[in-house]
């Protein structure tokens, strides 16, 4: 069983408000991050991978700051790639990923070039559901539960 860890934690107050980086959350079964302008609905909780991420940078050609890219939480040591449906573990909650998170035209704002570089299959990180709640923080780890069924939209 691979297991990553949390790496960063970012609540957005407002619908394209500021993003607020924390040491720790709490995820809210049904709703999402607590606190977050995003919650319910099947993008509760957005999640995007530090490896990914470094790659996308190589390919700007200069670092950005990962929060650029709007997400929840950024994780170390998973692949999301074609994650849909599978289930994490991630601190003391379980989230089921529903899809694939899509660049918008806020990329751009942050770095030129950002949207076409998250464009590439999963580049931009996976949404989720919260199946069951808890706290969270920096540096938990986060693990794929085995035996995750398939979620269809």
């Amino acid at each position: 069983m691979t297991t990553g860890r949390i790496e960063a934690l970012w609540i957005k107050r407002a619908h394209r408000g500021v993003m607020d980086a924390a040491e720790q959350a709490t995820l809210v079964a049904g709703l999402g991050l607590e606190g977050s302008a995003s919650s319910g609905g099947t993008r509760q909780v957005t999640l995007l991978s530090l490896e990914r991420w470094r790659r996308i940078e190589e390919e700007l050609g200069h670092a950005v700051d990962p929060m650029a890219r709007r997400a929840n939480v950024l994780v170390s040591g998973l692949d999301l790639t074609d994650s849909r449906g599978k289930i994490l573990r991630i601190g003391a909650a379980r989230i089921r990923v529903r899809g694939e998170t899509r660049p918008c035209e806020r990329m751009d704002e942050a770095a030129d070039g950002l949207r076409a570089a998250l464009s590439a299959p999963w580049a931009g990180g996976a949404f989720a559901e919260v199946l069951d709640g808890g706290p969270v923080g920096v540096g938990d780890p986060i693990t794929w539960e085995t035996g995750s069924a398939e979620v269809h939209p």
